[in-house]
């Protein structure tokens, strides 16, 4: 019996992240989401994701400094980019070639994650024509990243913002790019592939490419007075509401709050909450919505919504969206093949064929 897109199916056991869909949980590392994403730093889940414990001061320390000392990236990496702003090249295409040339200063796992947010950064720089600014030892992962796309060294608002993002959305079960990696490392690939096979994953609309419709759907509407009329017509057109619905979540998705509160933070400090309002109006005019056209669906509100919200009022364009996704699952998917490779066996499952059978062959010059 198949089982259409693997649903259900078990494909491997796992100590990083538990997703539970109807309880509407989401556990990292032993930590619930919600007592990890807005505490911790960034280094500090990744070190988790890859130890098994939290740091001690002076491990935390020590992956700090070298993650800040692997920033940099070759020549040939930045001459990659600059041809392909030349073209137009989509970000996360950008992104993926560039990390294949991980390879030139070998597979490294920090060197990986450190270098990640330097090709993002001077990717949308370089679109933009703008001139890259190489990164500061000084700083934090996530302080870095914001500093290399402004040249501005951000306040401690912003920085927590986006630490609070990259820790929500680091590993979340075996979700397409996550089992694409894995898939990758156990064939015994190394590290560069499965994370350039991820970046690949990554990129659909259906996995990683989906928040900035829904910040346009928000922006579309534009006054709280026209949510309703706006929306039904949506409804009523078959279009599906961006920000609502989950392939596991049966309730309202975990990370959805974090990120709610987050942006609500965010926000308050900027001292205009407009946007915010309306995105809050927006989303229970939605939920409401949804349950009047599709009762018993249970389509509720999911991370996408409020990931775009939140990276809007950091300031980054919808084109940043997946390549800071990317930023934060990199540390997923690493931990997933550190996984994979302590108890390897090569994923291969069974297909199931359908297709014709006891065809007999005509030379070409008889078929019709």
């Amino acid at each position: 019996m198949t089982a259409s897109g693997l649903e259900g199916v078990v494909a491997a056991t796992t100590q990083l992240s538990h997703v539970d869909g109807e309880r509407g949980e989401l556990v990292i590392g032993g930590y619930q989401l919600e007592h990890l994403a807005e505490s911790a730093t960034f280094e500090e889940t990744t070190w988790l994701l890859w130890h098994g414990e939290l740091p001690s001061v002076a491990e935390l320390d020590q992956f700090r400094r070298a993650l800040a000392g692997l920033r940099a990236i070759p020549d040939s990496t930045l001459s990659l980019l600059r041809q392909c702003a030349e073209r137009r090249i989509d970000d996360m295409d950008a992104l993926r070639m560039a990390a294949g040339t991980f390879s030139l200063v070998g597979d490294d796992a920090a060197g990986i994650v450190a270098r990640m947010p330097t090709i993002a950064a001077a990717y949308w720089r370089l679109r933009r024509g703008l001139e890259v600014i190489p990164p500061r030892s000084e700083l934090d992962h996530a302080a870095n990243f914001l500093y290399m796309l402004s040249g501005e060294v951000p306040d401690p608002e912003r920085v927590r913002g986006l630490e609070t993002y990259l820790n929500t959305v680091i590993d979340h079960g075996l979700n397409a790019s996550t089992f694409t990696a894995r898939v990758i490392t156990s064939t015994g690939s190394d590290l560069v592939s499965a994370v350039t096979g991820g970046l690949g994953a990554l990129k659909g609309p259906l996995h990683g490419g989906a928040p900035g419709p829904a910040l346009e759907m928000v922006f579309e509407i534009g006054d709280a007075s026209r949510a309703e009329s706006v929306l039904r017509t949506k409804i009523e057109s078959g279009e599906k509401l961006m920000g609502f619905g989950h392939r596991v979540y049966k309730v309202r998705d975990p990370r959805a709050d974090v990120l709610a509160r987050a942006a609500e933070r965010l926000f308050t400090r900027r001292g205009d909450m407009s946007l915010y309002a309306l995105a809050r109006t927006v989303e229970a005019e939605a939920l409401r919505l949804l349950e009047e056209y599709k009762p018993g669906r249970r389509l509720q509100t999911n991370v996408e919504f409020y990931t775009a919200l939140l990276l809007h009022g950091l300031g980054f364009g919808v084109e940043l969206f997946t390549p800071t996704f990317a930023i934060s699952r990199v540390s997923g998917w690493i931990a997933h093949a550190f996984e994979q490779r302590r108890a390897n066996r090569i994923i291969r499952p069974q297909s199931e064929y359908v297709g014709p059978r006891d065809r007999q062959w005509v030379p070409a010059a008889e078929r019709a």
